[in-house]
Formats: C-alpha cells, sequence, structure tokens
C-alpha cells in the first residue's frame, strides 16, 4: 500500500531545498505581497482520508482554478449550448492573450483562458444579478468542500478591478463580436470576485472530490460532465503548459496565478498543491514540481 503521508514528508523536504521558487504575480498588488516561502500540499483519497503537509491550512487566492467550479455550474444551466460560444482547444498561447480572439472572431478557445472563462461567467450570469452567481458560485464550492468557511476576499477583488484592464479589452472585444452578452463591467465585476475566492489546500483537496469519482464524494454533477471536466483540465488547464503539465504529471490539473493547482487523479485522490512562485507560463513552479513527485511516486499517472 503506497505510503502517502511519507511520500508527501518528503516533497515538502524537497521543495524546501529549492532556491528558485519562481515569481510571485506581481501584476496583480494583492498577490505582489504574499510570501513565496509559502507551501503547502493536501491530498484526499478515494476512502475520504486526507493527508497534508506545509502549509495547507493557510487560505489563498485561487485565481483561476474557481474556473472549474463555474464551468461545473455553466454546464449545468446550459449543457452542451456552452461550446457555441466558447471552444474546446488547447491556446498555445499566454492567458491573457488577444491574438486569437482576433482570427476567431471572438470566439474563446477553452473555458480554462482568461476569454473563455469570461464567457462562461456571462453565460451563467444570464438573467441574474452578479450577487446571485457568486452566491450559487459559492454555495457549490462549500458544498463540494463540504465546509462553509470558504469566501471572497474583496481585497483581491477590487486589486484585480483596478489592475485588470486586459481582462477589459478582453471582453469589449468579445462584445464587439456579439458574444457577450452582459456589458463588460457587469461580467468582469462578477468574474474578477470569482477568481478572488479564498481557499486553503485542505479545503480545495476536499472540493475536488466530486471531480475523482469516490463514492462517498459529493455528487455535484453528471458522471458524463466529470468526464468533459477533467478532458479540459489535462489539455487546457495550464495554458500554453498545459502540454508539458501532461507530460510531467500526466494527471488533469487546473492552476491558477495565486500558485494553487488542483489535480485529479480519477478514482483515487484530489490533490491541491500551493506555492505563489510562479514559472514563466503563470504556473505555480514548485507546485508543478510537487505533483510530478507524487505522480511518480504513486505511479497515479493516467497513462501508467
Amino acid at each position: 500500500m503506497t505510503d502517502i503521508p511519507t511520500i508527501l514528508r518528503a516533497i515538502l523536504d524537497t521543495v524546501g531545498q529549492s532556491a528558485d521558487r519562481g515569481q510571485v504575480a506581481d501584476y496583480i498588488p494583492e498577490l505582489a505581497s504574499v510570501d513565496p516561502a509559502h507551501f503547502g500540499l493536501s491530498v484526499v483519497l478515494a476512502d475520504g482520508s486526507q493527508h497534508s503537509v506545509g502549509d495547507a491550512a493557510v487560505p489563498f487566492s485561487i485565481q483561476s482554478v474557481s474556473k472549474v467550479f463555474a464551468l461545473a455550474l455553466a454546464l449545468g444551466r446550459l449543457g452542451d449550448r456552452l461550446w457555441t460560444r466558447v471552444g474546446r482547444e488547447p491556446s498555445g498561447l499566454a492567458f491573457n492573450s488577444i491574438l486569437q480572439l482576433e482570427h476567431e472572431k471572438g470566439k474563446p478557445r477553452n473555458p480554462f483562458i482568461n476569454a473563455g472563462a469570461i464567457v462562461v461567467t456571462d453565460a451563467v450570469l444570464a438573467g441574474h444579478a452578479p450577487r446571485e452567481y457568486l452566491g450559487e458560485l459559492l454555495r457549490f464550492i462549500r458544498a463540494a468542500a463540504e465546509d462553509d468557511d470558504i469566501h471572497i476576499n474583496e481585497d483581491v477583488a477590487r486589486s484585480e478591478t483596478e489592475t485588470g484592464h486586459r481582462n477589459f479589452a478582453l471582453a469589449h472585444f468579445m462584445r464587439g463580436h456579439g458574444n457577450l452578452q452582459n456589458p463588460p463591467e457587469l461580467t468582469l465585476g462578477a468574474y474578477f470576485h470569482q477568481c478572488a475566492v479564498e481557499m486553503s489546500c485542505d479545503q480545495l483537496a476536499r472540493a475536488g472530490r466530486f471531480l475523482m469519482g469516490a463514492p462517498d464524494a459529493p455528487r455535484l454533477v453528471s458522471p458524463d460532465r466529470v468526464r468533459r471536466i477533467n478532458a479540459l483540465m489535462m489539455s487546457c488547464g495550464h495554458y500554453d503548459g498545459s502540454g508539458e503539465f501532461a507530460y510531467r504529471v500526466g494527471l488533469p490539473g487546473k492552476s491558477g496565478v495565486g500558485g494553487g493547482i488542483l489535480v485529479i487523479a480519477p478514482g483515487r485522490a484530489s490533490i491541491a498543491v500551493w506555492s505563489p512562485g510562479l514559472n514563466l507560463q503563470g504556473n505555480s513552479k514548485l507546485g508543478t514540481e510537487a505533483v510530478e513527485m507524487l505522480a511518480r511516486r504513486t505511479g497515479w499517472s493516467v497513462f501508467g
């Protein structure tokens, strides 16, 4: 039987010796002040047991990891109609690039780049006030984690609103092509607050159980949609670093510029890691290295 606690302690020791921890997301002022020395890792197994090391109980801004939960809500509300507005292919470009939007007439490549996530938020908002949508999103995440102590950090949301000029450009461009139904300010207000959801690794790992197919996990979406979300996490969850993550880790994962990554080992585990320093693609540097070590030592890669 795999000794998860021993593996996690060994990973913590290894990353603790790393001199290169990456660069925090300094373009968002509230994230620029986060200590890059933080590292947390938590694993929830199929039997419901949870094992954690490091700063796994410290809350952090999950940022784009929230796109997984927003996508689950959108698919529940719209089903396959969502795919008329956003694609399902890797982008190969930076998460906030506008280049493909110009070539593809305002339809984003996938729901995990910024443009795609903005469209997903816009789709779920239809006929609802942002406060209603955010309340629904928080209820979904809290139900997934079975923990009501999960909130939105208003300071982070404000910081993103004040500096999110590229996201405003993306939104206005898509509005110009008819692929944004609400005023950009309304959709982006909801989107920035969505990205400002704050969770710990312990909470995030528990929240991911609905994607791993564990017997006692909350049944929030259908098994068919679980498969589709995991497939998109594998192919698109790390922006233009998605292929590299699949090559090194071999598991579906979704990263955020707050330094968090949610990783799913289908049928086996839900994993959350946090290290604020990012690599050049905007993904957690030590977090990626940690889950690569975990996948190798457990044999959890979906590729065997």
